[in-house]
């Protein structure tokens, strides 16, 4: 988005803002029908992906900021968003450092934070739990972590794409 406006860059972070919403309280009241409780794809990171890919690193971080924020006090708790804020530092700094060195494509940055995020989240349960023996459940949120990461990098990658073009990039 080299080449637009501030007003675009701007309205277009408010729309996937805004959808990165949606998706966020999507996935609050529908539940992954599998036998491990509280795996959630991760639909909100379509929005933040394409906003890291095609408008910029402040950009990311402001609407990842504000929508886990905003979801917090709109869907959730305190510790829906110590939750969501834990995994998403750890995440967002990932990405934005795959991003950089510009060795992965979206979907390889996707996974990383997918999986990073999962680990901010038991470090965070960890410390509200008080007990470690919430560090169990990593191999399992690893694996959903690079599962769901692979799929919403799938999807990310064809919003920026679609994305560009409409902003008449690449």
């Amino acid at each position: 988005m080299k080449n637009s406006t501030r007003t675009q860059k701007l309205a277009l972070c408010g729309v996937l803002t805004a959808l990165a919403m949606i998706f966020g309280y999507i996935e609050s009241v529908i539940s992954v029908p599998l036998p491990v409780p509280g795996i959630k794809v991760g639909l909100p990171n379509i929005a933040i992906i394409t906003i890291l890919y095609v408008v910029g690193i402040k950009e990311a971080v402001a609407v990842n900021l504000i929508r886990i924020t905003l979801t917090a006090v709109l869907f959730g708790n305190l510790n829906s968003f110590l939750f969501s804020m834990s995994g998403a530092v750890l995440s967002m700094i990932i990405m934005i450092i795959l991003k950089k060195i510009q060795f992965f494509s979206s979907v390889g940055v996707s996974v990383a934070g997918g999986v990073l995020h999962n680990i901010g989240q038991i470090i965070a349960a960890v410390f509200i739990m008080g007990s470690g023996a919430i560090v169990y459940y990593l191999p399992v949120l690893m694996i959903t972590g690079t599962v769901t990461g692979a799929v919403i990098g799938i999807v990310s990658a064809m919003v920026v794409k679609r994305t560009e073009r409409a902003y008449g990039q690449k």
